[in-house]
């Protein structure tokens, strides 16, 4: 048994790494189409059922047949973010400047150059190493943080991945904590971007989300509450470029700081203000939202049901 799962992440990582060596040097529309194409047989042999009942949550209004194109068009959306990724590294700074474009960000401008750190609560929306990839390079320096992928290998070649884009980043798990470190970050200049509409720790801030409960992880909150540093929701979709493609980022406004409460109630009020700005830009651009696990309370509870009858 274990001798198979060792077999599986071989192969696993394996794979990644072709698609890291292979996927970069083809040609730009012939790697979108190859990606397309992949998304589209996911959908047909029904591996994107969670994302079409998280679709379902943020847009009842859908008839069944709409529902289905936005879930097809959702899967190319988060294939299309793979097949970017794997092509940052051969991407001059030229290449990803003209991929980029930025809204509501003069605020955060203020911020960096007078030379402090912004935080900024983010979705699983658009492409966010692209994001980073383009702030290191253009703006300021970037920590953030990363889920231990399995298998570990896969995991590595993520992390150097990424760090290979010119951001800093702390594993969530099997390394240091990763909270001093983000609050040593917060006293430099720089952009610290977190993930944060996924409950990862089974700590998370409960939060009315699109019309439903769900849990998101309190760190940005608390991390601008003890820090003093400024929150902005941050939500990404992408934008069609003739026959390429690019991101927008949008950051919203600066969330406020609750006058009186405990750190719990403050750290509370704040999350459900960035999850109301992500609710927003959800429902606006669903194809963008990259949610393939059960982030609403409902459905977690029917897991926890269901691995209780096993």
């Amino acid at each position: 048994m274990n001798l198979l799962g060792g077999a599986g992440d071989l192969i696993t990582a394996a794979g990644f790494r072709a698609a890291w060596t292979g996927v970069r040097w083809l040609p730009e529309p012939a790697a979108y189409a190859l990606f397309d194409r992949i998304a589209d047989v996911t959908v047909l042999r029904g591996g994107a059922r969670r994302l079409a009942a998280n679709y379902r949550k943020v847009r009842p209004d859908l008839t069944d047949g709409e529902l289905h194109d936005l879930v097809r068009t959702g899967m190319r959306s988060y294939l299309r973010y793979y097949g970017e990724a794997f092509r940052l590294p051969v991407l001059s700074p030229e290449e990803l400047a003209v991929r980029v474009r930025t809204e509501g960000d003069a605020p955060v401008r203020e911020v960096i150059d007078a030379g402090g750190s912004a935080i900024c609560f983010l979705g699983h929306m658009g492409n966010w190493d692209l994001a980073g990839a383009w702030a290191s390079v253009h703006w300021t320096a970037v920590t953030t943080v990363a889920e231990r992928l399995k298998p570990e290998e896969v995991f590595r070649e993520f992390l150097e991945f990424r760090e290979g884009l010119g951001m800093t980043i702390l594993p969530l798990t099997g390394g240091p904590a990763p909270f001093p470190l983000l609050r040593e970050a917060a006293r430099r200049p720089g952009l610290i971007p977190l993930l944060a509409d996924r409950d990862l720790t089974h700590s998370g801030v409960a939060v009315d989300f699109c019309g439903h409960r769900a849990r998101m992880a309190p760190g940005p909150a608390a991390l601008a509450l003890v820090e003093q540093r400024p929150l902005f929701p941050v939500s990404i979709r992408h934008e069609r470029r003739g026959r390429s493609w690019g991101i927008v980022i949008t950051f919203h406004d600066e969330v406020a700081v609750p006058a009186t409460g405990t750190t719990r109630d403050r750290v509370e009020a704040m999350t459900q203000s960035c999850a109301d700005a992500l609710a927003a830009a959800i429902t606006d651009s669903p194809q963008d939202w990259h949610m393939l696990q059960r982030v609403f309370e409902d459905d977690l509870d029917l897991e926890r049901i269901g691995s209780g009858h096993r």
